[in-house]
């Protein structure tokens, strides 16, 4: 049965949506172990929910309204757009836990389906190593490095219910829309 959960947003149409972001800005709970039914079940609408799509790199539980701590992000391509399609093409953390942090810091423009219509300057480290769960509730320990280790710090943010726009970078909105974030930031 193929569940297409809706993505959850700060804002839509110039309207704070106060519901989503009370759920976006918690910690999400972690998936006790071994997995139950309902875990089970959130593990796979989220995977399916992200297989759905064709325009994001990782998808985090939160993000759909499952405030469980999951994750599930491209291994691969990273710069084509497009769905993936093969089950060795993305990865599913789940309680995942940043172990290790190496290599400078490099900051780059993040957008996320959270934050529609703005863009922000993020600095990330470059290599990470993180121990979590596999679908199955096997450990896995993996080290991510480059523009994937960003993928996989800005998933596990939301875990934590952090945001692109909590970060220190400039943040980047188009004209038209640019009274309501004045206002929105303000607040």
């Amino acid at each position: 049965m193929m569940t297409n959960k809706k993505t959850w947003k700060l804002w839509e149409n110039d309207r704070v949506n106060e519901e989503e972001t009370k759920l976006l800005r918690r910690k999400a709970d972690e998936l006790p172990l071994p997995f139950d039914e309902d875990g089970k079940r959130d593990i796979r609408i989220l995977i399916e929910s992200f297989l759905r799509r064709d325009d994001a790199l990782g998808l985090a539980a939160p993000q759909i309204g499952i405030s469980k701590q999951i994750v599930v992000f491209k291994n691969k391509q990273l710069d084509e757009r497009g769905r993936v399609k093969n089950e060795k093409d993305f990865d599913v953390l789940i309680n995942p836990r940043i172990t290790q942090i190496r290599g400078d810091k490099e900051t780059a423009t993040e957008g996320c389906l959270s934050c529609p219509d703005v863009s922000v300057e993020v600095s990330r480290h470059t290599e990470i190593k993180v121990k979590a769960y596999d679908r199955q509730g096997k450990k896995i320990n993996k080290r991510y490095t480059g523009f994937l280790a960003r993928v996989v710090q800005h998933e596990i943010d939301h875990l934590e219910g952090k945001l692109i726009i909590d970060h220190d970078g400039s943040i980047y909105v188009p004209r038209e829309r640019q009274k309501f974030f004045n206002d929105y930031f303000k607040e």
